[in-house]
């Protein structure tokens, strides 16, 4: 049995902002997962990111590591095999990746935004990256322009919250399963941020956890882009948007011996910004469950310990 998630139209947002306001803020509530399609994300930047992100990969772990920062947390550059550990999970994720950030920043950022690593021997691989994540956190914010109408906020709610935020356009590579693997090509977790945009679904092996907690496999079309809520969200909408617990499982036959590819793009909040509760979402039947409040960065460092990259 295949979930099917929602698949929301941007063709005509201006048009139909209140329509899409609903099905997305519908969609976040029940499923926590939804799939934009006609989103003007240039499909060739994401097939030629792809294939930069495969060539990358493909060299020797010597060279990768050149790239590796020690004490970065993972945050930019290259983190190798057996390093990222979901919350609670025995065995490390079975993924190496590649973060590229934010090009430019405010001055105000500089002492907690890491720098992008240059990669030369790849032609236009940091030109490729830099217009890519431009493009996605356009369509992020369209996103959450949509969200902030369903939360009773003003359109652009989000805008001043997110445009300095410590947002990451992740390059993943699963390497063909061997008899030897231990664990799978990523644990069940809930993502840290505000809401993720996946890039570079065409192979199986994503799954989500249904309400009535069994694993449906997703199943998307190349065109679009599944797009799901993240603990910030969920915290700053006293957990009335659902940030839903997904996994990356082991393929067999045939199949496990190809590599997996994707790209997860992470929105964040701007790193001093106060995650605290939108008024809208404490009512009589909900008391707001998070009176304590904690700036996005140190939320964000809170969950790397977590996760084994701090």
């Amino acid at each position: 049995m295949n979930m099917t998630i929602p698949t929301i139209s941007l063709k005509e947002i201006d048009n139909k902002k209140e329509k899409l306001a609903l099905e997305i803020f519908d969609a976040c509530m029940n499923v926590g997962f939804f799939s934009v399609k006609d989103h003007e994300v240039d499909i060739g930047l994401i097939e030629s990111a792809l294939h930069l992100s495969k060539n990358f990969f493909q060299k020797p772990l010597q060279k990768k590591m050149n790239y590796y920062i020690d004490g970065g947390a993972g945050q930019r550059g290259y983190t190798p095999f057996g390093v990222e550990t979901a919350k609670n999970a025995y065995h490390p994720d079975q993924k190496e990746f590649w973060h590229h950030g934010r090009s430019n920043w405010d001055k105000e950022y500089e002492n907690t935004m890491p720098e992008n690593l240059v990669v030369r021997e790849l032609t236009g691989f940091n030109e490729s990256l830099n217009k890519l994540y431009d493009q996605l956190e356009k369509l992020g914010y369209k996103i959450l322009s949509l969200i902030s109408l369903g939360l009773d906020l003003e359109e652009d709610w989000f805008k001043d919250k997110i445009n300095q935020g410590n947002s990451i356009l992740r390059l993943i590579h699963y390497p063909k399963i061997e008899k030897n693997n231990m664990g799978i090509r990523a644990e069940e977790h809930e993502d840290i941020n505000l809401v993720t945009l996946l890039l570079g679904t065409k192979q199986k092996g994503l799954e989500v956890l249904n309400n009535d907690e069994k694993w449906i496999p997703l199943t998307v079309s190349p065109e679009t882009i599944v797009c799901n809520v993240g603990d910030m969200l969920e915290r700053l909408t006293n957990d009335k948007l659902k940030s839903t617990t997904h996994r990356v499982t082991n393929p067999r036959g045939d199949e496990a011996q190809h590599s997996r590819y994707s790209m997860p793009f992470f929105i964040h909040l701007n790193p001093d910004h106060i995650i605290s509760t939108i008024p809208s979402c404490i009512d009589r039947e909900n008391n707001d469950k998070y009176v304590e409040s904690i700036s996005a960065n140190n939320f964000l460092h809170e969950r790397l310990k977590e996760i084994n990259l701090k």
